[in-house]
């Protein structure tokens, strides 16, 4: 079976029985190796030490003394997030419960710590898909994408990734002119999915959402395996190349942008940003729904940012849909 997102950590894991995966000390000592905790070249002894210590036991608890002699504040604050991370997972006995209790109790966890957690859901949920397209939409979970239109149709990079390229354009222009900047990258399809296993973990390859079926497919197989994973609910969702007699009765934004998009309809308003995304979602068990919306389809909108960007809050759908129990219990 073709291996993907090394990086998330998931053969680091071990499933329960209802597959799931419990925190290992592998795990920890994987996110004890992340660029963010590393202690920097001039970190304190304090910092030093505990990293080490942590190393050498990654469940040790730490103290708030512990963590209020370190000097940098900075660090401090990383360091209880991590921790506080740590301890919430192991408590909760599997990473997709730990998650689910962030989402559920609105807990602040920092975007990177977020994403990765994330991707190691999806990772697992996705674990024997051998479809580029679903893998590829999937990324967009847990890494913000850019918008790039190119011949009228809509693309999507990844967003460090042309950060990237833009720095190299401004520091040296000619080198960027020769590259090709984002317009060089590799766009999903037409034959080339094959080498999308190499490169999973780099996050090279375009996704042409705007122009190719296949990809606004692979988005919604993508969001059907983390609703069963995470909610054990079975839906089939189909993705709309049109908005016309859309009825709104109940939607889920899978962004900021997309909520505010839903928002504007509700209320009779004009659109306030681009709608790139639109898909119909149909639950299996209609007892799973709450009775006043039982045989009626929950839209799930996407929407693209001012800046160009689009940026997925997967919880929403966790926390968005009219199910006849709460979702997060």
């Amino acid at each position: 079976m073709p291996e993907f997102w090394v990086a998330s950590g998931h053969h680091l894991t071990r499933l329960d029985r209802a597959g799931r995966m419990r925190v290992t000390d592998e795990l920890i000592l994987a996110w004890l190796a992340r660029p963010e905790v590393l202690p920097p070249h001039d970190a304190c002894a304090a910092e030093r030490g505990l990293h080490k210590r942590l190393t050498a036991s990654p469940r040790a608890k730490v103290s708030e003394m512990e963590l209020t002699a370190l000097k940098d504040r900075d660090a401090q604050e990383n360091w209880r997030f991590l921790l506080g991370l740590r301890d919430r997972l192991l408590a909760a006995g599997s990473v997709e419960e730990g998650y689910a209790q962030i989402v559920r109790d609105g807990v602040t966890v920092p975007a990177v710590f977020m994403a990765q957690l994330v991707q190691l859901i999806l990772r697992n949920a996705l674990d024997g898909c051998e479809d580029p397209q679903v893998l590829r939409a999937a990324e967009c979970f847990f890494r913000p994408q850019r918008s790039h239109v190119k011949d009228n149709k809509l693309l999507m990079a990844d967003e460090e990734l042309v950060q990237l390229y833009e720095q190299e354009m401004h520091a040296s222009p000619l080198t960027a002119m020769f590259s090709g900047g984002v317009d060089s990258l590799d766009v999903l399809g037409g034959g080339n999915e094959w080498t999308y296993w190499s490169r999973s973990d780099a996050h090279t390859m375009v996704l042409n959402f705007g122009g190719d079926p296949e990809a606004r497919r692979g988005m919604a197989q993508a969001i059907e395996a983390f609703v069963r994973h995470m909610l054990g609910l079975e839906v089939t969702i189909t993705p709309q190349s049109r908005a016309d007699d859309v009825d709104l009765r109940w939607f889920v934004g899978l962004d900021p942008v997309g909520t505010a998009i839903g928002n504007a309809l509700w209320h009779g308003q004009p659109m306030p940003a681009t709608l790139v995304g639109l898909f119909r979602l149909e639950v299996a068990d209609s007892t799973r729904i709450r009775p006043e919306l039982r045989g009626q389809p929950i839209w799930l909108i996407l929407g693209l940012g001012a800046d160009g960007a689009i940026r997925m809050k997967p919880q929403n759908l966790l926390t968005g849909l009219p199910l006849a129990e709460p979702a997060l219990n």
